[in-house]
C-alpha cells in the first residue's frame, strides 16, 4: 500500500504519454507552436512500464492515460496490452479529445482499455472550432459513437466558458443522457498557458445554468473522486462538477501523476516534481521506488487555490498539456 505524508492511500496513477496535441484549445495551449519535446527525451513504453510495475506492486489499482492527446503516441495499443497483461483487473482508462478515436476504438478495447473520458465542449461546429482552434466536431462525434458501439464506458468532459459555450450546458446534458453517458463539467483551471481572453465559469454559475431547465439535488462525492455529483430526478440523470477551487476533495486525494519525460508530480496544482527518468533508463527499480516514496512523502495536503479568493488566487504555471489535467 502506498501512503503519502498525510496518511492518505495513493492508488491512482495518471500517465501523460505525450505533450503533443492536435487541438489548440483556448483553455490549454492556444499559442503553443507545433514544436515538440524531442522523441529521445520521452520515456519509451518499456521504461514507462517499468515504473508502472513498481506502482502496481506498491498498490496502484487505477491508471489513466492522458496527454496532450494520448492517441498521437504511436503503438499505444502495445502499452495498454502490457499493463492489462500484467494486471488484467486494473482499472485502465484514458482521457482523449476523441478526434482520432473512431479508427482505433476497437483496437483499444481489444488491448485491454476499459473506460474513456472524451472532451466535448460544444455541439456547434463553429463554437467547437473556436475553442479547439480547428474544425473538430464531426470527428469528435464520430469518435464518441464508435467508442459506444464497441462497448466502452464513456464519460464526457466539458469546460464551460462565459460567452462562448455557456449556453450549451443543458444541451450537453441532454446529448449525454440520450446516449447513456455521464457528463462532468470542469471549472476552467486558470493557467498562464491559456488564452487571456477567456473567462471560466464558477461551479455555482454552472449549476445556475442547469437550474434554468431542471431541478437538481446534490448527491455528493464518490470516494476520492474530485467530481461532486448531482441528480436530475425529472429525467433520472446524474452529472458531475469538478471545482478545483475547493479543498474538500483534497482531503481524500489518492493520485499522483507521471509525465512523458519522467517527472513524477504529487499534485496537479504544484510545480514541484522529481524525475524517475534516469532510474528507469538504467533499470534501477530500487532507485525508482525510492523516488516514488519521496514524492509521496512530500505530497501537499491541498492545492493552492481558494474558493474564497477567486480574484487573487495563484494562477498555475503548470502546463496542463504536460500533466493531462
Amino acid at each position: 500500500m502506498l501512503i503519502d505524508g498525510h496518511g492518505r492511500e495513493v492508488n491512482y496513477l495518471r500517465i501523460s504519454l505525450t505533450e503533443r496535441c492536435n487541438f489548440r484549445c483556448q483553455y490549454c495551449m492556444p499559442e503553443k507552436p507545433f514544436s515538440w519535446v524531442p522523441k529521445e527525451n520521452l520515456l519509451s513504453f518499456d521504461e514507462l512500464f517499468m515504473f508502472v510495475k513498481v506502482a502496481i506492486d506498491g498498490g496502484v489499482t487505477k491508471i489513466r492515460l492522458t496527454g496532450g492527446e494520448p492517441l498521437i503516441r504511436e503503438n499505444l495499443n502495445d502499452f495498454i496490452a502490457m499493463i492489462h497483461n500484467y494486471k488484467p483487473d486494473i482499472d485502465l482508462a484514458m482521457t482523449t479529445n476523441g478526434s482520432l478515436l473512431a479508427s482505433v476504438a476497437q483496437d483499444l478495447k481489444y488491448a485491454g482499455l476499459k473506460r474513456l473520458n472524451i472532451s466535448l465542449d460544444s455541439l456547434k461546429a463553429d463554437v467547437a472550432a473556436k475553442i479547439a482552434g480547428k474544425d473538430v466536431l464531426k470527428s469528435v462525434l464520430e469518435g464518441i459513437d464508435k467508442a459506444l458501439a464497441v462497448g466502452f464506458d464513456v464519460k464526457l468532459n466539458m469546460v464551460p466558458l462565459k460567452g462562448i459555450n455557456d449556453d450549451e450546458i443543458v444541451d450537453i446534458i441532454d446529448y449525454a443522457n440520450n446516449r447513456n453517458m455521464k457528463v462532468r463539467f470542469i471549472e476552467y483551471m486558470e493557467n498562464n498557458h491559456a488564452s487571456s481572453h477567456i473567462v471560466g465559469m464558477h461551479g455555482k454559475e454552472i449549476l445556475t445554468k442547469v437550474k434554468e431547465r431542471y431541478e437538481i439535488r446534490a448527491l455528493g462525492r464518490e470516494g476520492a473522486s474530485p467530481s461532486f455529483n448531482y441528480m436530475i430526478d425529472e429525467i433520472g440523470y446524474e452529472f458531475g462538477l469538478i471545482d478545483p477551487h475547493k479543498h474538500d476533495f483534497c482531503e481524500n486525494c489518492n493520485r499522483i501523476r507521471l509525465t512523458a519525460e519522467g517527472n513524477l508530480i504529487p499534485c496537479l496544482y504544484f510545480d514541484e516534481a522529481m524525475s524517475i527518468a534516469q532510474a528507469v533508463r538504467v533499470k534501477d527499480i530500487v532507485g525508482a521506488t525510492e523516488i516514488l516514496a519521496k514524492v509521496l512523502k512530500d505530497k501537499p495536503k491541498e492545492n493552492r487555490w481558494s474558493e474564497d479568493e477567486l480574484e487573487s488566487k495563484e494562477i498555475s504555471r503548470r502546463a496542463f498539456y504536460e500533466t493531462g489535467g
